[in-house]
């Protein structure tokens, strides 16, 4: 039968008041799994590279992030404005006789203008390519940018850096100079020359000869460390090229034994499993018979600053 349209329905039933306290449980059981969900995908999806939180872990980063490179440290403007602002600091300061690079220099190392220090682009050369902007993981290390920078530079000079290397910069970092940004852990200066002048003659050798074989030498260590030092190899070659002197040393001997320096190669140690650890043999040929002979050193790459493992020894083939 068809209810009426004016018909009222009845109000539901609500449910009975309970005037009790709530039941205390005997524990709490924290509810963790949508947090983590939620972290896992904001890591994700969050554009700066870094991976998921289910990947991350308490053991050394991937070896690709760490950089162990030989260059030259120089400045750039990032931006017109910077530029007019050291402009206005230099024309206040006196300056006179100087380049316009020794009085930029000059103005940013003083301190009253570190602002201007800070506002600088870092830009790391190798073999003059545009390969890194530099960035201090510690904002008091742009002391040591503004050191590195030469008021006179000479083709002489290096500079190492060592740190971890990021994604590449946005345009507005650098005044469109889109290369990769190093957070650098540690830089340090010197010149070239003074690895060959801390090398002992051996006996035997005259010195227009000993001076020969170093200027000789010394090109061809910057050959080998002619590169962007972010791989295992790289970082290898360029650690020994400045913290072990005991290669330019066997090398000069190998010349004064009428021996060349026919090679240099990489190989993964047998001994790498938790660790890396990197082999670089060193081929020597007899200029007469054409025979070689080879060393090797074993250098571990796992953590940001490399350090010899074994030191120069016969290398066999197994």
């Amino acid at each position: 039968m068809d209810r009426p349209m004016d018909q009222e329905f009845p109000a539901p039933l609500e449910p009975p008041v309970d005037d009790r306290p709530p039941a205390r449980p005997d524990h709490f059981e924290p509810v963790l799994a949508p947090a983590t969900a939620a972290a896992t995908v904001s890591t994700a999806g969050c554009g700066c590279g870094a991976p998921p939180l289910a990947e991350q872990g308490s053991g050394p980063e991937p070896a690709n992030n760490y950089v162990y490179v030989l260059g030259q440290i120089d400045f750039r403007f990032p931006s017109l404005a910077v530029e007019k602002e050291v402009a206005q600091a230099v024309g206040r300061s006196d300056s006179s006789g100087l380049t316009d690079r020794q009085a930029v220099h000059a103005v940013i190392s003083r301190p009253e203008f570190r602002y201007l220090a800070r506002q600088l682009c870092y830009v790391l050369c190798v073999q003059g390519m545009e390969t890194y902007i530099l960035r201090p993981r510690d904002p008091v290390e742009f002391d040591r940018l503004v050191e590195a920078v030469r008021p006179e530079p000479r083709s002489s000079d290096l500079d190492v850096v060592i740190g971890h290397r990021g994604p590449l910069a946005p345009p507005s970092l650098c005044n469109g100079l889109t290369i990769p940004v190093v957070s650098f852990e540690q830089v340090y200066s010197f010149a070239s020359d003074e690895l060959v002048a801390a090398i002992g003659k051996p006996k035997g050798m005259s010195d227009e000869r000993f001076e020969a074989s170093s200027k000789e030498l010394l090109r061809s260590v910057m050959q080998l460390a002619d590169n962007a030092g972010d791989t295992d190899e790289h970082r290898a070659v360029n650690y020994l090229a400045v913290r072990y002197p005991r290669i330019y040393e066997k090398t000069v001997e190998a010349f004064a034994a009428d021996h060349s320096l026919s090679g240099v190669s990489f190989r993964e140690s047998r001994l790498s499993g938790a660790r890396r650890i990197i082999d670089v043999v060193l081929c020597y040929t007899e200029r007469r018979t054409d025979v070689s002979e080879r060393f090797f050193v074993r250098v571990d790459v796992t953590e940001p600053f490399p350090f010899l493992v074994n030191k120069l020894c016969p290398y066999y083939d197994r």
